[in-house]
């Protein structure tokens, strides 16, 4: 490929300043159809009752294959540099993590 073909080909993307903060997920719920994968990122917190999905991304089955294959990819990377992440199934986690109820 020539550099002007790879030059024209580079996807131009933009993040702006709140989706860049990132939200914070600690549960993953996913869901899917015939045509599509919904996975919803939920930050569940200690004591609190209810939680909030912080942000739902819809994929086509197709993305979501790559999806999988690319975070795989990466978590394989990752315990290479820096050892084994622990499973939590490995673990007794119990949902409410153990803390005080919440109180206002």
């Amino acid at each position: 490929m020539s550099d002007q073909a790879a030059a024209n080909s580079q996807l131009n993307i933009e993040i702006t300043e709140e989706v860049a903060e990132g939200q914070y997920a600690n549960l993953v719920i996913i869901t899917h159809s015939h045509a599509e994968f919904v996975v919803d990122f939920i930050n569940v917190m200690p004591g609190v009752p209810k939680s909030k999905v912080k942000s739902r991304i819809i994929l086509t089955p197709q993305h979501a294959k790559r999806f999988m294959k690319a975070l795989n990819d990466n978590v394989v990377r990752f315990e290479a540099a820096h050892g084994k992440i622990q499973d939590l199934e490995e673990t007794s986690f119990p949902m409410n993590f153990g803390g005080p109820s919440a109180q206002a």
